[in-house]
C-alpha cells in the first residue's frame, strides 16, 4: 500500500500554521506527495500503489476500499452513535485508514480496517494532530517529541508472539486498532466497532452442511484475491510450493481480473525448505511458469539490525536480503505488486490438536466421540479419542489463558501477560476457536513496512476481511474436517490444484534456515545480547545468555522463535534511544494474579 502522514490543525495560529507548512514541505523533501483535504489538513502518502481517497457518509477514507460482494449488516441499537459505522465495515473492506472532520474542517475521528493493513499512529504536538504509518527519521528529528520507552511493555512483548500486533512499547502516541474508531481528542476511549471474537460467535450456530462450507470458502477466497488483483499495478505471485500461496494461485488464476508477469518461488538450502517440486506442480495445473530463485541470505551486522525501526519491532527485519532480492526481481518482471498466501496457516486452522476436540466437546459433549474426523484427529495426533475427551473434561474447568514465549535467557514476568484486546471476549469459545483468533491478530503483523513493502505493495489476500470472516464463522471441526490440517481448504479446491498439493502430509518448514542464521552469526549476536540494552535494562539475563547462545545448546534446545525476537528487540530498542533518549526501569511491582500458561 505505502505511507502517509496526515497533518490537521486543532488551533489556528500562525506558530501552528508555520509549523504545518514546514512539515508539508518536509514531506515533499522526502518523497511524498502532499494533498490538502481542507484548509486545517493535509496528506502525504507515497509508496509503490497510488493512495485513494473516498467519501463514505461523514468518513474520508484513504486507501484501498472495496465492496463487498454479500454484505451481512451487523444488527445494531437505535440510539447507537456508530451505527453507521459499524455498518460501514461489513460493506467495505480492503486497507484503509478512516478521517471524520468537524464542522469548522478540524479533524475530530480517526479509524482503521478491520484486516489493520494500514497501521495508524497518532499524537498531538503543538496544536496539530499527527497520524502516520511509518516512523520517519526526518519527522521525529524535527519534532523531538516527548515519548518514552514503555520498559515494562517491552519486557511483556519479548514473551508475547502477538507482540508485532498488540499495543505500542513507547508512551506518548496513540494506536488505533485495527477494526476500531478512535474520536477526538486522543483521551478519549476508542470504540471498537469490529472485532473477530464478534464474528467468531457465527461459529456458535448451527454448522453449515460440507457443501455450504466448502461454497462459503471459496467464494470469501475468490473475492479476496479478486479485489485485490483488480486494485492498479501489475502483478506478480508467491508460489511457495505450499497450501496457502496455492489457493490464492488458484484463485487468481479463475479470477483473470489481471496478467500475472511473474509466479514466484523461493527455495532453501535443506530438503524441507525446497518446495520447487510442489511449485512446479501448481503451475503447470494451472497453466504457468515458476521462476525459482534462492532465498537470499547475508551476514548480520549491527548496523543492518539497526537500519530500521518502525513504531512496531518486526521479526521480517532478519528477512531484509531476501526482501531486497525479491523487489528486484519483481520490478525487473515489469511488475510493482505482489500476492502472497500469508495468513492462511493460522486462519484455515493449520495445526489440528486435541485443542479442535475440545472445541467440539463443548459444543456436543460426548457426542463428538462419535465423529469420524476426530478418530482421524486423534490418529494423526498419536493418541487415543479418550485421551482427547479427558483433556477436554479437564480444560472445560480451567479457564483459557494466553500462550506467551518462554525462553531460558528471558527474565522471568513481574506479573502475567497481558491479553491481546482480541483475546478479551472470547469465554465463549473453546481453545482451538481462541487460538485461531490469535492468528488472526498475529497476521496483522504481516502488513509491517519491510524492505519489500518499500518498493512493491504487497498484497496478503488470506488475511483480508472476507476470508478472515469466512473463517472465523465456521467452526474449527469444520475447518479441520478430515482430521486434517486446513481440511476445508483442501476440500474447497479440490477441482483446482494437483493432489501432490492438496494430500500432501508435510509443510514446507524454514526453522533451519533461521537456526543457521543464529549459529552463524553468534559472534555477533553473544555480545549483541549479553552486553546489550535489553540486559542492561534487566529483561534478558546475561549469564543465561551465555551458557545459551552456543552452537551445541542451540542444537540441543532449539527454541529459536523467541531468539530472534530478542535479536530484532534488541537492535529496535537501540535505534528508539537514539531517537528518544536512555530507557529506563521502573522499580517493579509484586504480581497481582497467578502466572499464564506458557508454550516454548
Amino acid at each position: 500500500m505505502g505511507e502517509y502522514l496526515l497533518a490537521s490543525l486543532q488551533v489556528k495560529d500562525d506558530r501552528n500554521r508555520g509549523l504545518s507548512r514546514e512539515l508539508a514541505e518536509l514531506a515533499r523533501a522526502g518523497g511524498l506527495k502532499v494533498t490538502h483535504l481542507n484548509e486545517t489538513t493535509w496528506l502525504a502518502t507515497g509508496g509503490p500503489n497510488p493512495t485513494r481517497l473516498r467519501q463514505i457518509g461523514p468518513w474520508t477514507l484513504v486507501g484501498d476500499i472495496l465492496n463487498r460482494s454479500r454484505p451481512l449488516l451487523p444488527a445494531t441499537a437505535p440510539d447507537d452513535p456508530w451505527s453507521f459505522e459499524r455498518k460501514m465495515m461489513a460493506r467495505f473492506w480492503g486497507r484503509f485508514i478512516g478521517l471524520r472532520f468537524d464542522g469548522q474542517g478540524r479533524l475530530d475521528g480517526l479509524l482503521r480496517d478491520p484486516s489493520g493493513a494500514l497501521d495508524c499512529i497518532a499524537w498531538e504536538h503543538e496544536g496539530l494532530i499527527l497520524a502516520c504509518s511509518h516512523a520517519r527519521d526526518w519527522l521525529l528529528e524535527r519534532l523531538r517529541p516527548d515519548w518514552r520507552i514503555d520498559v515494562e511493555r517491552l519486557g511483556q512483548a519479548l514473551h508475547d508472539p502477538l507482540a508485532g500486533a498488540g499495543g505500542l512499547l513507547i508512551q506518548g502516541p496513540v494506536a488505533v486498532a485495527p477494526g476500531a474508531a478512535q474520536p477526538l481528542p486522543l483521551s478519549t476511549e476508542p470504540e471498537v466497532l469490529w472485532s473477530p471474537a464478534q464474528i467468531a460467535w457465527r461459529s456458535l450456530d448451527p454448522e453449515p452442511t460440507p457443501e455450504e462450507a466448502r461454497a462459503r470458502l471459496r467464494a470469501a477466497v475468490d473475492e479476496a484475491v479478486g479485489g485485490f488483483a483488480g486494485l492498479p499495478g501489475r502483478l506478480a505471485a508467491e508460489v511457495s510450493g505450499g497450501l496457502d500461496s496455492s489457493l490464492v494461485a488458484a484463485s487468481l488464476v479463475r479470477s483473470a481480473q489481471a496478467p500475472v508477469a511473474l509466479w514466484l518461488n523461493a527455495y532453501g538450502e535443506t530438503p524441507e525448505s525446497d518446495e520447487r517440486v510442489q511449485a512446479k506442480a501448481v503451475g503447470d495445473g494451472l497453466g504457468f511458469v515458476v521462476h525459482h530463485a534462492p532465498h537470499a541470505t547475508r551476514r548480520l551486522s549491527p548496523e543492518a539490525l539497526e537500519a530500521r525501526a518502525e513504531f512496531r519491532p518486526n521479526v521480517a527485519l532478519l528477512d531484509t536480503p531476501h526482501d531486497e532480492a525479491w523487489a528486484d526481481l519483481i520490478l525487473r518482471s515489469g511488475a510493482d505488486a505482489l500476492l502472497t498466501g500469508k495468513g492462511g496457516d493460522s486462519i484455515f486452522v493449520q495445526a489440528p490438536s486435541t485443542e479442535v476436540f475440545i472445541d467440539l466437546w463443548r459444543a456436543k459433549g460426548w457426542r463428538a466421540l462419535l465423529s469420524p474426523d476426530m478418530a482421524e484427529l486423534a490418529a494423526s495426533n498419536e493418541i487415543s479419542l479418550w485421551t482427547m475427551a479427558a483433556a477436554a473434561r479437564r480444560e472445560a474447568r480451567s479457564p483459557l489463558a494466553p500462550t506467551t514465549w518462554d525462553h531460558p535467557i528471558l527474565t522471568p514476568l513481574p506479573r502475567p501477560l497481558a491479553r491481546h484486546p482480541w483475546l478479551e471476549d472470547c469465554e465463549a469459545f473453546g481453545p482451538a476457536k481462541t487460538f485461531q483468533i490469535a492468528g488472526v491478530a498475529d497476521s496483522v503483523s504481516h502488513n509491517s513496512p519491510t524492505a519489500l513493502s518499500d518498493r512493491v505493495d504487497v498484497r496478503n489476500p488470506l488475511g483480508a476481511q472476507p476470508v478472515v470472516e469466512a473463517c472465523l464463522a465456521l467452526p474449527t471441526w469444520t475447518l479441520t474436517v478430515g482430521g486434517r490440517d486446513r481440511g476445508l481448504a483442501r476440500a474447497a479446491f479440490r477441482d483446482r490444484l494437483p493432489a501432490v498439493v492438496l494430500d500432501r502430509r508435510s509443510k514446507g518448514d524454514m526453522t533451519r534456515l533461521y537456526s543457521r542464521l543464529i549459529v552463524d552469526n553468534l559472534d555477533l549476536l553473544r555480545p549483541w545480547l549479553i552486553e546489550g540494552r535489553l540486559a542492561a535494562l534487566g529483561l534478558i539475563d546475561p549469564i543465561v545468555a551465555d551458557v545459551e547462545l552456543t552452537p551445541e545448546t542451540l542444537m540441543w534446545r532449539g527454541r529459536y522463535a523467541p531468539l530472534l525476537a530478542a535479536i530484532v528487540f534488541e537492535g529496535w530498542l537501540r535505534r528508539w534511544e537514539r531517537r528518544l533518549g536512555p530507557a529506563v526501569r521502573s522499580p517493579p511491582t509484586p504480581a497481582t494474579a497467578p502466572a499464564s500458561r506458557t508454550s516454548a
